[in-house]
């Protein structure tokens, strides 16, 4: 592959997914020529066509404008989320075009940089954003790739300079296995992805793997209690990076940080669930093993917002709390419950929830059963395939088998805000990793004073 420097224009197959799309905008800075295509308009496409960025959502060469056909040096960056019978990604190998993997790609765009990589089976797309912000308001010089879009800058990318690069290290298809990290994470190593990993074992063995792609174990940081060698973070229990004196003041936490090097008194974050505290203190320890100054850290973490999807409140009134969450892993949910009960105690709690992937409903169908009951009731959605096609005899009505509950329904998207609004739960959470993001507009203003 030519060195960046010398490519022109990135043509993106999958253009609108929120890892490419952090990438376009990154080249798109760069001022080089950038297009795309992606399978549906969203409203992430939109915004890269205000900043500049040629979309198409049509799969036919004909869409490829002749500035990327005609030039040399264009690169063709895909997802794998793609389907391997893409017309444009199988034109563009077949013209001899240089195509590459997103991960490569990001490999290739943080090489020269001093890279932050975040990899952990949940947690990633938080801690890279509290990450980017810490170091963006320290006035660091970091460009953050993000997972999500980040409440303080609407975006899912924040660019304040070259010189330090944040980036999820996803394992997914071992893809964390191309970059090049100077300093990482790994908040957490729970099977996932088997249809990838053969088991829990194999997947551990990749995580150790990427470990060993640092330049020392002191650059790496981890959930205590992981299999890992390097700075262990933890939560009211003995760390290299400890979140200490953890208390509840007007609705954040408060708490001090133990350091190798320091004790860092009273900080303040707002976001609930000690998966998020766990999180925060992962951030907070890689922000200072990149040399960011100490004393701006309280500050820049207090002024934290959060991240969409990530435990978003959409409404919040004294009769109706309206959450949404992006959760799609038994232990994910549990952080959940444990957020929403720590909040709302003495409060009814309902859990709308579309399974995602018909292999990861499979593998972890008894998981979700116990985690899905611990909510008062529990409204599913249909499995979202994303890229798999159907399993037999693995569906959501099988999996409400599995739930030990009474108060569990299966219904469509297109009845959900009526079964919503009938729940008697004051507390009510919307959770997914699929398409059900897109419906929570419609159901928020279905449940609002103007519904």
């Amino acid at each position: 592959m030519k060195k960046l420097d010398n490519i022109q224009a990135v043509y993106f197959i999958g253009i609108g997914g929120i890892g490419m799309s952090a990438l376009a905008r990154f080249v798109n800075l760069q001022g080089k020529q950038v297009c795309g295509y992606d399978k549906t308009e969203t409203e992430l496409t939109r915004e890269l066509v205000t900043e500049g960025i040629s979309v198409t959502y049509i799969d036919e060469v004909s869409e490829v404008p002749d500035a990327i056909k005609n030039n040399e040096d264009t690169l063709v960056v895909y997802t794998p989320a793609i389907p391997k019978d893409n017309t444009l990604l199988n034109w563009f190998r077949t013209e001899n075009y240089t195509v590459i993997k997103r991960a490569q790609f990001l490999g290739e765009v943080t090489r020269n940089t001093l890279c932050l990589a975040v990899a952990g089976t949940h947690g990633k797309t938080t801690t890279s954003a509290i990450l980017g912000h810490l170091l963006a308001d320290c006035d660091m010089p970091v460009t953050a790739f993000l997972g999500g879009i980040a409440e303080n800058y609407n975006s899912n990318f924040i660019s304040r300079g070259t010189e330090i690069t944040v980036v999820e290290a996803d394992e997914f298809d071992r893809s964390f296995l191309t970059l090049s990290p100077d300093i990482a994470c790994v908040t957490s190593m729970d099977a996932d992805h088997l249809d990838i990993y053969e088991d829990k074992g194999t997947l551990e063995d990749a995580f150790r793997e990427f470990a060993e792609l640092l330049p020392s174990k002191e650059k790496l940081l981890h959930k205590k209690g992981l299999p890992l060698d390097g700075k262990s973070v933890a939560v009211e229990s003995s760390a290299d990076f400890e979140a200490m004196n953890v208390r509840i003041e007007n609705g954040q936490y408060v708490f001090d940080l133990k350091t190798p090097n320091e004790l860092i008194r009273d900080l303040q974050f707002s976001l609930p669930g000690h998966h998020n505290l766990q999180n925060a203190v992962t951030a907070l320890g890689m922000a200072i093993l990149a040399g960011s100054p100490t004393h701006c850290l309280p500050k820049a973490l207090g002024n934290f917002r959060g991240v969409q999807r990530r435990f978003s409140y959409r409404i919040r009134r004294d009769d109706l709390v309206l959450i949404d969450d992006y959760a799609h892993h038994p232990t994910e949910i549990d952080a959940l419950s444990q957020a929403v009960n720590e909040l709302y105690p003495d409060d009814k709690k309902l859990i709308v929830f579309q399974p995602h992937l018909y292999s990861r409903t499979r593998d972890f169908a008894d998981g979700f059963g116990e985690s899905l009951a611990r909510f008062d009731e529990v409204i599913l959605l249909d499995i979202y395939p994303a890229r798999e096609e159907p399993i037999e005899g693995v569906t959501s009505l099988w999996l409400m088998g599995k739930i030990d509950k009474d108060n569990v329904a299966l219904t469509s998207k297109n009845e959900l805000p009526a079964a919503i609004k009938e729940s008697r739960s004051r507390i009510k959470l919307i959770v997914g990793a699929g398409d059900i993001g897109a419906e929570v507009d419609r159901i928020t203003k279905f449940l609002s004073d103007e519904g």
